[in-house]
């Protein structure tokens, strides 16, 4: 009946960690929004074709 939610992630002390390290992160993270972007419009495309074959 209940879904089970996934443990939230310890938040990272970004203050330990060198200016390097950062922008490597924020790299990494700009990946990752890029990826679900790309998932949100696949799906959008998806719903939509959907959504065109159900209403004619």
């Amino acid at each position: 009946m209940f879904e089970e939610q996934p443990p939230k992630p310890a938040k990272l002390d970004l203050e330990r960690l060198s200016v390097d390290e950062l922008k490597s992160r924020v790299e990494a993270l700009k990946a990752e929004i890029e990826a679900c972007e790309a998932e949100i419009r696949k799906k959008q495309d998806h719903k939509s074709a959907a959504d065109s074959i159900f209403k004619s």
